[in-house]
Formats: structure tokens, C-alpha cells, sequence
């Protein structure tokens, strides 16, 4: 048969027929080039107000702050512990303490129980932790109130979801954050310690005067502030997540998701950015003592 011949202009101009437009392809649109960067301004425009939110009168917060607190911190205790001191017992006493034996000197393993401990994976793993029981708590909460309209009831009512909702969840998040990388800190610690005498039988006392020897304020500062940059991160990814929920039940389990994803993202790159710029700007840090 044969092939049938494609309409011209002139045809169409003639039967009155419009020709379609051709579509673009889905991975090309404007609106995916733009998403990722429409997020971003939502999210610095959220913690915009939060920032103003946090100091403007009266602070009607407060009370929802400690709740949130006490909350997160019964969710989040536990899983620290448990996450940063099993690390630090199976891979810096186990295994490294495997290469300390071979070279005579078990007694060194504080040094590197408290430079991992302090520097690594106290701060990295309490933000996952954190992003995954505490962000996922929130964002899911938030979503669901989205959902159930009750965000909007409350913008018609006259009051701010931001100053009543995401203020006290944003600070607890941030706080519980910082507190919880301390509690995984004393969990490495003791950890390290029970390794060292009951696996390689050397005496406690070397393994916390080589950890006290080698725990420097920088390190220690330095962590709080790495914790907080994180706890903020994972506070604004999963309340903006959970404030531009659509799609309803699905929806909300779909932001869920994103959040956790983005989190543990963001969690990476600025762990690894801010260890290169301390040990940069402090590097006697590395000196082993």
C-alpha cells in the first residue's frame, strides 16, 4: 500500500483544520528545570520566617517548644545510642583495634574513638537519626494538617501557622539535634571503653587519658556547630515538605520521602564541607597526641 501523504498548510488552510502543537518531551519542560529551584526559595523563604517568627512578641511558642522537645528527645534517645555507639564499638574498636594489637599499642585506641566519635559520626549519624524519627514525624504531622485544612482555618482565624506551628518544631529539631550528638559522644565513649577491656584485656585508664589527651575544644565547638547547621537543614527540608503537601494521603507519604531523601543529601555534602574547612583552618587537629 501506498504511504499515506502528510496534510499540508495548504490543506489545512483550506478544511479549517488547526494543527496540533508538538509536545515536548516530559524530562525538558520549564516546570521540572524550575522545580528544584523554586524548592530552594520556598525553603530560604521559610526559614526567613521562621528567623522573624522566633523573635517576634509575644512568644506564644514557648510551651509547644518544651513539648516538642520532650517529644523527640523520647524518640530520638535511644536510636543515638544505640546507632553511634554500635558504630564505635564495630568499626573503630573491632577493627581498628585488630591493627593497634598488631602494633603493640592497644592502650592508643582513645585517639581514635574520640576523633571519629567527636569529629565523624557522633555529628553525622544523630542528623540521620534525627532526620529520619524526628523530620519524618513533622513532616508527616504538618502534612496531614494540610491536608485536613486545618493550616487554612487557621490563617482565616487570624493566627500565623508559622509563629504556632513550625516555630516550636524548627527549634526543638535544632536543639534536640545538638543534644543528641553529645548523648552519641558518651555512648562512643563507653563503647570504646568496654572494648578495650573486655575484648584486647588493656586497662580503661589509657583509653581515657589518650581520649581526654586528644579531645580539643575546636573539635568539640566544632561539632556543636556542624549539629546545629544540620538540625536547621533537616528542620526547614521537613517543614517545607510538610507545608506544600498535595495529592492527599499519597501525598503526604510522597513529601515524607522527598524530605528524608533531601535530608540525607544535604547531610552528606555538609559533612563532608565542613570537616574540610575545620581542618583546614585548625589543623592541629590532626596531630595525634
Amino acid at each position: 500500500m501506498a504511504a499515506t501523504a502528510r496534510p499540508t498548510a495548504e490543506h489545512d488552510r483550506l478544511t479549517g483544520e488547526v494543527p496540533l502543537a508538538p509536545t515536548a518531551e516530559p524530562g525538558f519542560t520549564r516546570a521540572r528545570w524550575y522545580q528544584p529551584l523554586n524548592e530552594v526559595a520556598g525553603m530560604l523563604r521559610l526559614f526567613g520566617a521562621i528567623v522573624a517568627g522566633v523573635f517576634a512578641r509575644p512568644l506564644t511558642w514557648r510551651r509547644d517548644f518544651v513539648d516538642e522537645c520532650w517529644t523527640l528527645a523520647l524518640r530520638c534517645v535511644l536510636p543515638v545510642a544505640l546507632c553511634v555507639g554500635g558504630f564505635e564499638f564495630g568499626a573503630t574498636i573491632v577493627q581498628g583495634g585488630q591493627i593497634d594489637r598488631l602494633l603493640g599499642t592497644v592502650d592508643r585506641l582513645g585517639v581514635n574513638a574520640v576523633t571519629v566519635a567527636v569529629r565523624e559520626i557522633s555529628p553525622f549519624l544523630t542528623a540521620m537519626v534525627v532526620a529520619g524519627v524526628s523530620g519524618t514525624a513533622v513532616c508527616a504531622d504538618l502534612g496531614a494538617r494540610k491536608i485536613r485544612q486545618e493550616l487554612a482555618a487557621m490563617e482565616v482565624m487570624g493566627v500565623d501557622p508559622v509563629r504556632s506551628m513550625v516555630v516550636p518544631r524548627f527549634l526543638a529539631i535544632v536543639l534536640l539535634t545538638v543534644l543528641m550528638s553529645m548523648v552519641g559522644v558518651l555512648a562512643a565513649a563507653g563503647a570504646g571503653a568496654f572494648g578495650t577491656a573486655f575484648l584486647f584485656h588493656a586497662p580503661i585508664a589509657g583509653f581515657v587519658a589518650t581520649f581526654t589527651n586528644n579531645f580539643a575544644l575546636a573539635e568539640l565547638l566544632g561539632s556543636v556547630i556542624k549539629t546545629t547547621l544540620l538540625g536547621m537543614i533537616v528542620a526547614t527540608v521537613c517543614c517545607y515538605k510538610g507545608l506544600n503537601v498535595s495529592g492527599g494521603s499519597i501525598g503526604v507519604g510522597r513529601a515524607v520521602n522527598q524530605a528524608v531523601v533531601i535530608c540525607f543529601v544535604l547531610i552528606f555534602v555538609v559533612n563532608y564541607s565542613f570537616n574540610s574547612v575545620l581542618l583546614a583552618a585548625y589543623p592541629q587537629l590532626q596531630d595525634l597526641r
